[in-house]
């Protein structure tokens, strides 16, 4: 009979109990509401459409690769997207790669970004589906050879067996284009299609005599090569590259800093500027997110290597050779009036 009394009185305090901390404890749970809904809210807009992000850059050794890596990162930890890096033979194979929806972005050399415009050269008609998310920094043409060897410019290449790069990279492409600039074919030569680090490698053994590498400074492939192999740079004779420039506009002079790779004098040479390319299938909101990432994270692409030491929102609309894609018009807009 007691307990049955008891009952009612403890189920009365224990309710009145729970009555004063719900009343003593309801501003702090409204405020907790309001933060799950802010938080919410702020993870919503920090989201992408899509779930993944992959890149193509070109061979492992290579800044495309080291660069696209870091900008992979910045885009897992700042969207929680799936993002990686696809290493490729380069800038031919990653618009291909790109115009049949196996990747996501990717980088290319503006030349062979421009025959992919056009529709010339290893592409059989016009690419439409790709847009250019920013111009990066430049690739810079750096032929090399042996002191042995004789070779001084780029018209002492003829007769020799040059390494040209990866078949239908942007080192190809344009190894090839400015070698007819100076009168020299594919015939007038003996050709072999090397990566950085296979060319690297045959200039080690004495099998080839010279050969091309195009990329941002330094080369880490020529760094090793310095360390072993009394190297020699080549010249690009600038008179005569202006005159290719005249109807090849993607090119532009540039030098080879003095000490680049033991070098005592800067080395007159060509360069390319790099293109950061997505499809036209990206969604506006995706196309800012991701262009605004790539700038708010630049010193950690400067950190990975030193040719992002170029990339500036200033030049990043100078000398696109693909449409913008309007995700990123609209970042570059919304800067422009800061």
């Amino acid at each position: 009979m007691l307990n049955s009394l008891k009952s009612p009185l403890l189920l009365s305090a224990m309710l009145s109990a729970t009555l004063g901390l719900t009343a003593c404890s309801s501003p702090s749970s409204e405020s907790t509401d309001d933060t799950v809904a802010t938080d919410s809210a702020a993870t919503a807009a920090d989201k992408l459409d899509t779930k993944f992000v992959t890149i193509a850059t070109g061979g492992a050794s290579g800044p495309y690769n080291i660069i696209g890596t870091a900008l992979s990162e910045v885009y897992v930890k700042t969207f929680g997207v799936n993002s990686k890096t696809q290493t490729t033979g380069a800038s031919v194979e990653n618009i291909n790669l790109l115009t049949q929806g196996k990747v996501d972005m990717v980088l290319a050399l503006s030349d062979v970004v421009t025959d992919a415009v056009e529709g010339k050269n290893n592409f059989d008609k016009p690419i439409t589906n790709i847009q250019q998310i920013a111009v990066l920094y430049p690739n810079v043409v750096q032929i090399v050879t042996t002191k042995k060897s004789g070779i001084k410019n780029i018209e002492d290449l003829k007769g020799k067996r040059i390494a040209v790069g990866d078949q239908g990279s942007g080192t190809e492409v344009n190894a090839r284009t400015l070698l007819e600039g100076f009168g020299i074919t594919y015939d007038d030569i003996t050709v072999d299609y090397l990566g950085f680090s296979e060319a690297a490698d045959g200039m080690k053994a004495g099998k080839i005599e010279a050969a091309f590498f195009s990329s941002g400074l330094p080369n880490s492939s020529l760094m090793e090569l310095e360390q072993g192999l009394d190297l020699q740079l080549i010249t690009i004779n600038q008179d005569k590259l202006k005159e290719i420039i005249a109807t090849k506009p993607y090119f532009k002079t540039f030098e080879i800093p003095a000490g680049t790779y033991g070098n005592e004098a800067a080395i007159p040479t060509a360069a390319i500027m790099n293109a950061l390319l997505v499809s036209s299938d990206l969604s506006e909101s995706d196309g800012y997110k991701l262009t605004k990432a790539l700038f708010d994270n630049l010193d950690g692409l400067k950190t990975a290597h030193q040719a992002a030491n170029d990339i500036s929102l200033e030049t990043a609309r100078e000398g696109m050779v693909a449409p913008i894609h309007p995700g990123a018009k609209k970042y570059y807009d919304e800067q422009a009036v800061k």
